[in-house]
């Protein structure tokens, strides 16, 4: 059996296929970092929510639960089985269900307005995350522009040429994220006849 480059130990490292080792979570510092940090945001942003937003916030998700359908198929059943006189010895009040639909329909009033106060406060989480998605993807795009014009100047001063020469030119440029956006508006635009 030969040995490859990779089972070959190098002088002052420890024999491992990895290097460097990876944390005790298996996580390298930097993710481990960044996890943290947004942690650490996500953390702040709702100790920064109002009380107005907290409530909404609980509401919506005490609505989204099963416990909430248990609770209302267990109340509008009851309600109707007794409306209708099903239930021996329980008066019937409301004969034409009009009360009830009355509740249901304050109900849903309300309950679509605090799931509207939620949605717009994870809308705006959502764009504060897809403007950090955006700065980080345009920083990339940045480096590996760098580094194909550096790796460039190497295969010049090495005089190495490759098929790839004609690309090189066009992964040099940096982008203009401006005029991405104009000409996504401007295909949207024609897309929709205007």
């Amino acid at each position: 059996m030969t040995a490859t480059a990779k089972d070959t130990p190098i002088p002052g490292r420890p024999a491992s296929p990895t290097w460097p080792p990876p944390s005790a979570s298996g996580l390298s510092s930097v993710l481990e970092r960044n996890i943290q940090s947004l942690t650490d945001r996500k953390r702040r942003e709702e100790a920064e929510a109002t009380v107005q937003e907290k409530v909404a916030e609980a509401i919506t998700r005490f609505t989204g639960s099963m416990l909430f359908v248990y609770i209302h198929l267990a109340f509008f059943g009851f309600w109707i089985v007794a409306n209708l006189g099903w239930i021996p010895g329980v008066p019937r009040w409301d004969k034409s269900f009009v009360v009830l639909a009355m509740w249901a329909s304050v109900e849903a009033i309300f309950l679509s307005t605090f799931v509207l106060i939620s949605q717009n406060r994870m809308a705006a989480s959502a764009d504060k995350r897809a403007d950090l998605d955006l700065q980080i993807s345009l920083l990339a795009e940045h480096e590996i522009t760098k580094l194909a014009t550096l790796v460039a100047a190497i295969a010049d001063r090495l005089e190495v040429r490759t098929e790839a020469d004609a690309d090189l030119a066009e992964v040099q440029q940096d982008v203009a994220p401006e005029a991405v956006l104009d000409e996504l508006e401007a295909a949207n635009g024609n897309d929709r006849g205007g």
